[in-house]
């Protein structure tokens, strides 16, 4: 009996051979969204504690504080992590609470209060320090350099984490809420979400956005629970896709993922339209 012969798998839309066929991605249910006030409160809690760590550094910069079994560079250096932990650790906890309970765009001082209060947080819990650090006269130049490298360094991670880049308003949360109904997804790294995912009878990714063809698992859920998790935009081709008007969504183009009969079809008609032109000329 001969030998089986390898099969090789050939793609119908570019012709070239697939070493391995995409699995569909699965589908799990979103976690509760969680309750705003109570984590406001866990990071206001985290940043008072960062203030305090502060002033304990301050306090062993100006000697009010010694320790005789650590160096004084080293605990320096133990209070600027400590207050670094503390308000990445509180920051993050207050972009979450922004984005279950979003302020309102009404008063744009305020939304930037409101959603930038991690990045004042972190240049009050570092920058006095930095100032002190610099014009104190009694510590060593070693002492002074290391520290002051530190703690810049540290306000920079601080700062950089506390930054929301996708901040979401009460408002475009509403409009959203009010637009979409179905349930969304969105991939575990993504920054949107989606609502161009077909499933079938028993749970399965049938068809999905383009965006989620490498995602081995997506999370589905409502629009709040999407921004929540922090997805606060409308991936745009599902936007075009299920002509879902407005609603914030990212800014990719979406011409760049348009089937390609589709543009024939598109080039036909304008070419059809053109000569009509000519000959009605």
């Amino acid at each position: 009996m001969a030998e089986p012969k390898k099969k090789k798998i050939v793609s119908a839309e570019s012709g070239e051979v697939v070493t391995s066929v995409p699995k569909k991605p699965q589908v799990v249910q979103a976690a509760p969204v969680g309750n705003a006030t109570g984590l406001r409160v866990g990071a206001i809690v985290l940043w008072v504690l960062a203030f305090v760590f502060e002033i304990l550094a301050i306090c062993i910069l100006f000697g009010k504080i010694q320790w005789t079994f650590m160096p004084q560079l080293y605990q320096l250096i133990l209070f600027i992590v400590l207050d670094m932990a503390c308000v990445i650790i509180g920051s993050q906890l207050w972009k979450k609470a922004n984005h279950i309970k979003p302020a309102s765009e009404k008063n744009p001082t305020l939304f930037w209060l409101w959603n930038n209060m991690g990045v004042i947080v972190a240049c009050l819990a570092f920058v006095p320090f930095i100032i002190l650090l610099l014009t104190n006269k009694n510590v060593d130049k070693k002492t002074k350099t290391i520290a002051t490298i530190a703690a810049v360094i540290a306000l920079l991670i601080a700062g950089g984490t506390s930054v929301d880049y996708n901040p979401v308003s009460a408002e475009q949360q509403q409009a959203a809420m009010e637009a979409i109904s179905e349930s969304v997804f969105w991939s575990p790294f993504g920054k949107v979400y989606h609502t161009y995912v077909v499933l079938d009878e028993t749970g399965e990714v049938v068809e999905c956005c383009p965006h989620l063809n490498r995602s081995e698992q997506l999370t589905t859920g409502t629009v709040e629970e999407a921004i929540a998790a922090g997805r606060t935009r409308l991936c745009s081709y599902c936007a075009k896709h299920d002509a879902i008007t407005g609603v914030a969504t990212d800014n990719v183009d979406v011409s760049d993922y348009v089937p390609e009969d589709v543009v024939e079809t598109v080039e036909d008609a304008a070419e059809t339209a053109e000569t009509e032109a000519d000959e009605a000329a």
